[in-house]
């Protein structure tokens, strides 16, 4: 009587098991990044969370591990689907005259990924590279940190509905405009080339043309370890400034001296540079308002907090050359500035 022969998994088998085994140990640790961090700095080291040095660290920590794991998986994925088609192919399938059209569905894209300003940066980095024209994928940058439910739930209950429904129209226009104009300036050659180029093994190649399953795989693996490589020091910096101003705003400063014509265009300025969500942020709006501050005027510091900053800035330069982000920044901010004095006039 013979011993039965043991057979070996088909390659194919291993393959998606192994994709599978993965995917599962992404999603875990994107489930237990900040329990994890909380335990760490809270419970082992003895970190007070709710003070200010505190806080920072488990925001840095978070905050980093958050967008590496999204860089990580958003950047994969997308690699392996653009394998099927060709950055030209795909931009001129979804440019043209259909780009305002991408603009909107790029915007309500953004209201339900909700990101913050730094974590929407490895989706956009995807898109681009996949090919998706770059206004329209400006409009999702903009929109998906800007309008969210968590900031639709909040101002519902600060607010209420007819302030929050303005608010959501507002972050539309300025996600689906600005990224419309963007398009339409044609600042592809602002961003980094290696953005475009798609490598396996090495090699610049067309991947839409006989790739293999094992292939194409591979192609994702190379693009998240070349994507990393160029963006960790300035993920680092990024995500460092953005904790040690989390949270800060002169607020006494703000209420003072964020009033009259140039009130608004003062917020803006002021919001620029730092760096939350909609939910760290609207606990200050609602104090703001509360010190006598016209509604637009808040609403206004709020956008330019949550959809422009400047650790995304940061992140963003290593994609984007500057003349590209410092229109970027300049067409959003006009068009926040805009919507503030509009909510001034009619509320």
């Amino acid at each position: 009587m013979t011993a039965p022969v043991l057979s070996h998994p088909h390659p194919a088998v291993r393959r998606w098991v192994g994709v599978a085994a993965a995917a599962a140990i992404w999603v875990v640790l994107y489930e237990l990044n900040q329990p994890f961090w909380e335990w760490l700095l809270g419970d082992v080291v003895g970190l007070d969370l709710d003070a200010r040095v505190g806080d920072s660290m488990l925001f840095f920590a978070y905050d980093t591990t958050k967008i590496v794991l999204l860089l990580t998986g958003i950047i994969f994925v997308v690699t392996v689907l653009r394998s099927f088609m060709s950055v030209e192919r795909t931009r001129a399938l979804l440019g043209g005259r259909r780009e305002g059209v991408g603009n909107v569905a790029a915007a309500g894209l953004g209201v339900v990924t909700p990101f913050c300003s730094c974590s929407a940066v490895p989706a956009f980095i995807g898109f681009v590279a996949a090919g998706v024209p770059l206004g329209v994928t400006l409009s999702f940058l903009i929109a998906s940190p800007l309008v969210n439910e968590v900031a639709i739930v909040m101002l519902w209950g600060l607010f209420g509905w007819q302030i929050t429904l303005l608010y959501i129209g507002a972050g539309l226009v300025i996600a689906s405009v600005a990224g419309y104009v963007l398009g339409r300036l044609h600042l592809e050659r602002w961003v980094e080339p290696f953005v475009f180029e798609t490598r396996l093994r090495g090699k610049l190649i067309d991947p839409s043309k006989g790739l293999s399953w094992d292939d194409r795989l591979q192609m994702g693996r190379e693009e998240v370890a070349t994507i990393l490589r160029k963006i960790w020091p300035y993920l680092l910096v990024g995500v460092g400034l953005g904790a040690i101003i989390h949270g800060w705003v002169p607020a006494d400063w703000f209420a003072t001296h964020a009033t009259g014509p140039f009130g608004v265009p003062i917020a803006v300025g002021l919001g620029v540079p730092l760096y939350s969500n909609a939910a760290g942020v609207l606990p200050l709006v609602e104090a703001l308002h509360s010190k006598g501050l016209p509604i637009g005027t808040v609403l206004a510091f709020m956008m330019a907090v949550v959809a422009l900053s400047l650790p995304e800035m940061i992140l963003l330069r290593r994609v984007l050359k500057p003349r590209l982000i410092a229109t970027f920044v300049a067409v959003v901010a006009t068009s926040i500035i805009a919507i503030g004095y509009l909510f001034n006039v009619v509320l």
